[in-house]
């Protein structure tokens, strides 16, 4: 008798278990794309176009004349950077180009220090300030 209960039981679980994994809804979702290399160099050439923008102001070259960088060492280090650090300056360098009135100006002098004591940390120069 015990024996004919336990397979009643055995049956009614895996009858169980076939009715809950068959029944249950399947989910499924976008899977996101991997950008291809050329997307990733056409990036790197935007970001890199906007840096040269930024470069490109009068406040930007007098600070960079100021602690003795001449525009070849600029763009040589530059070429340097990895995709990462140019989107970093890229970045920084909207912000600069987008500065028009008072606040916008003091932000954008403040990335502008911000992206000289990147550049000088990265071309292992040091600010003495006395």
């Amino acid at each position: 008798m015990l024996s004919l209960f336990r397979r009643r039981l055995l049956v009614l679980g895996v009858a169980g278990c076939f009715f809950a994994f068959n029944s249950s809804p399947a989910l499924a979702g976008l899977v996101g794309s991997k950008p291809t290399s050329e997307t990733l160099t056409m990036k790197r050439e935007e970001d890199i176009a906007k840096i040269q923008r930024a470069l490109e102001s009068k406040q930007l070259q007098e600070k960079l004349k100021a602690y003795g960088l001449t525009k070849e060492e600029v763009e040589k280090k530059l070429s340097e950077l990895n995709d990462e650090q140019i989107h970093m300056l890229a970045k920084a360098s909207d912000r600069v180009l987008a500065g028009g009135d008072g606040v916008g100006l003091a932000i954008g002098i403040l990335i502008i220090a911000i992206l000289l004591v990147i550049l000088l940390k990265l071309l292992n120069k040091e600010i003495i300030i006395r």
